[in-house]
């Protein structure tokens, strides 16, 4: 099962609405995927900063942290906290050390880095994780949300969507690949990582692995067709772009809309239907083995 939402604005004065409008997308979608739901959003980013998104145990003392950090990074933090997640804004040049102050703290787990992108992921019903991280309030120019109905493996936080493996990069998946074990001990051999057993984690990580040396973001989609093996679609964001991959079969339902304010991505069609202008979208189920992708200039 599982639904995929993701919505890219063309037109920057919808920026306010975008995290209201994917709310709406992930709630219409949760008998798809009741078990946990999570979401990507692009908004601002700053010359010299990163953000990184952190997540602690419910009722954790993110103040005492980011007070500790503060004084690692040799001036007070920015950030906002969201539940059981913090978004961190650090300069470049002291990334490393707050880095080093996290891993050595234990209980808190980076699970996301991005000029502009923040990941925010829970276990429970879409429109409760949505309304626990204040998604609603949320703005940028562009987001993905997943509903997860859990499958091939246990309902936990790290089990649930998207998945980021570099920077400003993430992907949702619904579907199943039969090859990712063979692919992951091959990215293992290359140097990367994984938090999970997750095959949508292998995906997020063949992407990322690929554009980490010089492909683009089609080029990399693009490739992944010949190298993942299994039947899946694939939403993903990148700081400038959003594209959209359907395996060659094509078996997993998805549906697409395009307004000259937004394009628009739903597992089926009632995810779109409070979308803005969407009586005269246009409106299509995007082929298999084709790459679909819009960019940010």
């Amino acid at each position: 099962m599982c639904g995929i939402a993701g919505l890219f604005l063309k037109d920057q004065k919808l920026a306010p609405d975008l995290g209201g409008l994917l709310s709406g997308m992930l709630e219409a979608l949760s008998d798809r995927g009741p078990d946990s739901a999570g979401f990507a959003v692009y908004g601002d980013g700053d010359a010299g900063q990163i953000k990184l998104t952190l997540r602690a145990p419910a009722g954790f003392d993110f103040a005492e942290l980011m007070a500790s950090l503060g004084r690692t990074a040799g001036a007070p933090l920015t950030y906002q906290i969201h539940d059981t997640h913090a978004v961190l804004h650090v300069l470049l040049d002291r990334e490393a050390a707050v880095a080093a102050a996290l891993a050595a703290h234990g209980a808190v787990d980076v699970v996301a880095r991005g000029r502009r992108m923040a990941v925010f992921k829970e276990v429970g019903l879409p429109a409760d994780v949505a309304k626990r991280f204040g998604l609603s309030a949320m703005t940028g120019t562009h987001a993905v949300g997943h509903t997860r109905m859990a499958t091939e493996s246990a309902v936990t936080t790290n089990g649930a969507h998207p998945f980021t493996t570099g920077t400003d990069q993430c992907l949702v998946h619904n579907g199943s690949l039969s090859n990712h074990n063979d692919v992951r001990r091959e990215l293992i051999r290359r140097g990367m990582t994984f938090r999970t057993e997750n095959d949508s984690e292998v995906a997020a990580g063949y992407l990322s692995d690929r554009m980490s040396h010089g492909a683009s973001l089609q080029e990399a989609m693009t490739s992944s067709l010949s190298a993942l093996d299994g039947f899946y679609t694939f939403v993903i964001g990148t700081e400038t772009g959003f594209g959209v991959l359907r395996d060659p079969i094509a078996c997993k339902p998805a549906v697409m809309a395009e307004t000259d304010r937004w394009v628009a991505f739903g597992t089926e069609y009632r995810a779109l239907v409070d979308l803005p202008g969407i009586g005269a979208a246009k409106v299509w189920e995007p082929e298999p083995a084709k790459v679909y992708l819009w960019e940010r200039h």
